[in-house]
């Protein structure tokens, strides 16, 4: 239920002092930033400015570089925690939930959902809003696992994906068929990720402690480069859908 969700994403969630915690941002956004701004170089191929969605925005880091980056950026949080800190830092946070943000129908130009999606209750209820809120020739970003790939059918109830707090998990085809039956009527699919390596060697640099830690590059780079050589052979996607 709703009160369940936000007692999950307190303080704690952010802090490392719950069971289930998330990577504070804050502690590195610089290095964080390599991704952020790669993924919106590539966003901008697409779609050059407008009204920017980040939904499950956290405290407002990817949103601060597409500010950057030209666009028009809002943000909807479920965490109080996280919310209060990106509105007091200039980043507008709805404080809430999809289903119950009160935006302008056919007003954003790009939507995001890194890592969110499979963190949605009522899924029917999801699509449809996200449908409503994008324009049309809007960009919908989703990033998630693809239960479809050769990993999380190999490891099974042992796949890593399968955490508290994630309630619906997808494979690449059933996403393309819901977005589908939604109005979407183009895609564009990332085996792996939609940015270059070396944004991501660069933002691992952020949790190095010592130049051994350097020795990460290298199973970084394998897995990187096998999601793109060999698609389908890990689950990691990003599905870019076009309404």
């Amino acid at each position: 239920n709703k009160y369940d969700v936000k007692a999950m994403y307190n303080s704690s969630y952010y802090l490392g002092t719950a069971n289930y915690s998330y990577l504070d941002e804050r502690k590195q956004e610089g290095y964080e930033s390599f991704v952020w701004d790669a993924r919106i170089r590539n966003i901008k191929k697409f779609k050059q400015g407008g009204n920017f969605l980040d939904i499950g925005s956290s405290f407002g880091g990817f949103l601060n570089r597409a500010k950057i980056a030209g666009f028009e950026t809002f943000g909807i949080e479920v965490s109080e925690y996280s919310a209060q800190y990106a509105n007091e830092r200039g980043i507008r946070t709805f404080n809430g939930s999809l289903l119950d943000a009160d935006f302008p129908e056919n007003f954003f130009d790009v939507i995001t959902l890194v890592e969110v999606i499979e963190h949605l209750d009522k899924p029917d209820l999801v699509f449809e809003k996200l449908t409503k809120f994008l324009k049309p020739g809007g960009l919908l970003l989703i990033q998630t696992a693809n239960f479809d790939g050769k990993q999380a059918k190999e490891e099974g109830p042992k796949y890593h994906y399968y955490l508290p707090g994630h309630l619906y998990y997808y494979s690449l085809s059933n996403l393309k068929k819901i977005l589908t039956k939604n109005g979407f009527r183009k895609f564009t699919v990332y085996h792996g990720v939609d940015f270059p390596l070396y944004a991501k060697l660069l933002k691992s640099m952020g949790s190095f402690r010592t130049p051994l830690d350097y020795l990460k590059w290298f199973r970084i780079s394998f897995y990187h480069l096998k999601s793109k050589f060999f698609k389908g052979s890990t689950s990691s996607m990003v599905l870019y859908a076009f309404k």
